[in-house]
């Protein structure tokens, strides 16, 4: 199927960019070890060459199914069969052998504690800890740093023990958001990399695979156990033409992130092809491949450019840069030519305008010659009430450089910023280099207040006392823009787009301004702006900044090095393993009490709330207060209410408490694409602590279905999805055909769920699994780590 998506041409006036300074390399960086960063080429082509034999002759690869195969520990037990000739993509689950893992300190809590408990004195694949969540923005850089260094030292303490206990990379607080120094240290065409994170495939911009996991997945990697992953459809996306005026490879993702919708990727790697691929940055590229993640992609990736050898080079990797150059002769880099997508969508660069993306749903795009009307027509707010620039998805040293051509403009005009105006820097690497440049200072000239390297207001880490409880608007440059995401208010209305449309509009502090063609008043005249330009690598270099923050290289394991946990601590707990749903030996779940269903868009946001409740990700039982909190329940349409069986009212966590205290299971409804946001497996953990033992969706968000099966919770799909209404609180639930399913006696995908009404009714429900072989043994066990901890022993003792 092809779908052809272009937007009207752009009749702005062109300057020109500095091509020739942004295809210069130049790098005051010293040339890193490059031997754990560097991929295993050779391996990796000798395994596709092994991928070849299996399939049938002649069968052509994309680039994202040759970086998948190349990295199978077996490629004829994941692909064989039929000759060769049987459905791989959709079908097959794949065991994958990961080349490194990357987490940041929120997540890397949970994945540590599970790792833990497997009791191995070191991780199997080179891993990085990032320390970029838990830092707030309140007031500037260095006030902010310091004050969420004292406030979470004992999260710090005990990352940075277990990072020297198990030989991991440790960026302390201040390095940098984990995808921008992935990027700059890590990063590698033809890689495959797991990070805990919903935004790893950011690195996707270096041609490489960069997937989203919980935890429990990162402790596969660590383990050196197969990392399963159902064999993914790919969509290819051509490029053509060329980015014109202000249109940016944001407006691409928003753009696409409008025709896919939040649940269009779901399934699926993206892989961009055609003529316009080449000219983008690589930093540009990541940002397209960043936002893959809210239309639901596994990932997304880039046939290996120049740009991207430019890069490398530029962050002193000219030794990975060389082994590409090699890897690419050989073919390995790019698709077959004639290789055949699931679906084409063709975009015309050329004809593509800038886009703003919201409110409360990164999906409702908007074009901005249209956005004025669009506020108006649904009476959404007019006045700009923050401006908001960098994030993991746009803080590279083009987009400062971008930006701060607009400032260097307004300034000259006599203008300065009429709204709270936040930067943030992706990393020391580019706070030092903008800093270096000055464009640092040209920002700060006009109003800007420049945050600390670290996530900030993206994830919700924003003091914000302003517009509490108020309808308002803010314009930024981030992936994510859920109802309360950014400053906990749910009336504040976050539109997404470039930073240099952000930046722009911060001087107007309008949101009916269009810069591409509307003018500002000034003392001197009418002010217009010209469209941006910027360099896409330092014209002098990068500067490393402050050394002190990164890691030495592939440390050595230190096992005598005792974990930093306090017994009395709140915001860290030893883990305890999960029991089995199966104990008695029978194959159908225990009978379950519907506990609710929950009613519309349900991300991990609502599931497991970020901001504030961030302090607790170590500690289950005090983060789990929190399940649901802003879910709403369908049969009253209420937030976080649910109505026990005595028919007593209270929270969504307090009415969980009391099933388990009771130890009642339980089981929930919920709606379309459940858990699409974050990678946040304490979504899975929390209604597992409290005794969830199945969720029934009308459809779910890829790396949530997996969370939820590592903790040892059964997803089911309604095969009818019109059946999510036949469920209410306080049926009892039994599965029919579970039992022939665990027992390997069936090859049926159906579930039957018998379901008794509090009158007596009995009605059935056809239901839908998508357990593989190993991930049956998970539910059977109670969690994947308590089967891989079996597993362990059994080898011991044998």
């Amino acid at each position: 199927m092809v779908l052809s998506s272009s937007s009207r041409v752009s009749t702005l006036p062109k300057r020109a960019i500095r091509l020739s300074r942004g295809l210069a390399t130049p790098s005051t960086l010293p040339i890193k070890d490059c031997t754990s960063i560097t991929p295993p080429y050779p391996r990796l082509l000798k395994t596709l060459d092994q991928v070849r034999d299996v399939l049938s002759k002649g069968s052509k690869l994309t680039l994202a199914e040759k970086i998948l195969y190349s990295h199978l520990r077996n490629p004829e037990e994941s692909l064989g069969g039929n000759g060769g000739n049987g459905k791989i993509r959709g079908e097959r689950y794949l065991k994958l052998r990961p080349d490194r893992v990357a987490m940041q300190d929120a997540s890397a809590q949970m994945a540590l504690l599970q790792f833990m408990t497997c009791r191995l004195p070191s991780c199997a694949v080179p891993a990085s800890i990032h320390c970029d969540h838990l830092i707030q923005a309140q007031t500037g850089a260095e006030s902010d740093l310091t004050r969420s260094i004292e406030a979470n030292k004992e999260v710090f303490d005990f990352l940075e023990s277990a990072a020297q206990k198990y030989g991991i990379e440790f960026w302390k607080p201040g390095s940098g958001i984990i995808h921008q120094i992935v990027l700059e240290n890590y990063a590698a065409p033809g890689l495959l990399m797991l990070g805990t994170d919903s935004h790893t495939p950011n690195a996707g911009g270096l041609g490489m695979l960069a997937i989203g996991v919980g935890g429990a997945d990162a402790v596969d990697a660590l383990t050196d156990t197969p990392w399963e992953l159902k064999a993914p459809l790919i969509t290819g996306v051509k490029l053509t033409g060329q980015l014109q005026g202000w249109a940016t490879p944001k407006d691409l993702i928003l753009h696409l992130a409008g025709k896919l919708t939040v649940r269009g990727g779901t399934g699926r790697i993206i892989e961009y092809f055609g003529p316009g691929v080449p000219a983008q940055s690589c930093t540009g590229l990541a940002t397209i491949a960043n936002m893959g993640a809210e239309v639901g992609a596994t990932t997304s990736t880039f046939p290996y450019s120049d740009n991207m050898r430019q890069y490398l080079h530029a962050t002193g990797r000219g030794p990975v840069a060389q082994a590409a150059d090699e890897a690419a002769k050989q073919g390995f880099l790019s698709a077959d030519e004639g290789a055949e997508y699931d679906e084409v969508i063709e975009i015309n660069l050329s004809e593509l305008e800038p886009h703003l993306n919201g409110p409360f749903t990164p999906d409702l795009a908007t074009p901005l010659s249209s956005f004025s009307n669009f506020l108006n027509t649904n009476k959404y707010p007019t006045t700009l009430s923050s401006a908001l620039i960098g994030s993991c998805t746009n803080s590279s040293y083009e987009d400062m450089s971008r930006v701060a051509s607009i400032a260097e403009q307004a300034k000259a005009a006599g203008l300065k910023s009429k709204v709270p105006f936040l930067v943030t820097p992706g990393s020391e690497l580019i706070r030092a280099t903008v800093e270096k440049d000055g464009l640092q200072d040209t920002l700060e000239s006009v109003g800007a207040t420049v945050l600390a390297n670290a996530c900030g207001p993206c994830i919700g880490q924003w003091k914000r006392d302003e517009h509490k409880g108020e309808d308002n608007a803010i314009l930024t440059s981030f992936n994510r823009n859920f109802k309360a995401r950014n400053d906990g208010n749910l009336k504040t209305m976050n539109f997404l787009a470039s930073p240099e449309i952000v930046t722009a509009m911060a001087f107007s502090g309008d949101l009916n301004f269009n810069p591409t063609t509307d003018s500002i008043s000034t003392p001197n005249g009418p002010f217009k702006f010209q469209p941006p330009s910027g360099d896409r690598l330092p014209p002098t270099g990068y500067s490393a900044g402050d050394l002190s923050y990164a890691p030495s290289p592939s440390p050595t394991p230190k096992p005598e090095t005792e974990i930093a946990i306090s017994p009395e601590s709140t915001r860290l707990e030893i883990l305890e393993p999960f029991g089995t749903n199966f104990a008695s030996g029978k194959g159908e779940l225990p009978q379950m009490t519907c506990l609710m269903r929950v009613k519309g868009k349900c991300t991990t946001d609502h599931i497991s709330a970020a901001g504030a409740w961030l302090k607790y990700k170590g500690h289950l039982s005090n983060i789990s207060e929190n399940t649901l909190m802003t879910a709403v329940n369908d049969e009253n349409n209420q937030i976080n209410k649910a109505i026990d069986i005595d028919g007593s009212e209270d929270t969504i966590p307090k009415t969980m408490q009391k099933y388990k205290r009771r130890n009642e299971p339980w089981m929930l409804v919920v709606d379309d694409n459940y858990g699409e946001g974050s990678a946040r497996e304490h979504a899975a953990l929390q209604p597992r602590f409290y005794g969830g033992a199945m969720i029934v969706a009308r459809s779910f968000a890829r790396i949530h279905e997996t969370n939820l099966k590592k903790q040892g919770i059964l997803p089911l799909w309604f095969v009818d999805k019109s059946d999510y209404s036949k469920i209410s609180s306080h049926d009892k639930v039994s599965t029919q055909g579970l039992a022939n399913i665990m027992a390997g006696t069936s090859t049926s995908d159906i579930v039957v769920l018998r379901v008794e009404k509090p009158s007596g009714q009995v009605v059935e429900v056809k239901t839908r699994h998508t357990l593989s072989a190993d991930q049956i043994e998970w539910l059977r066990f109670g969690s994947a780590l308590n089967y891989i901890g079996a597993k362990a022993r059994e080898a011991g003792s044998a």
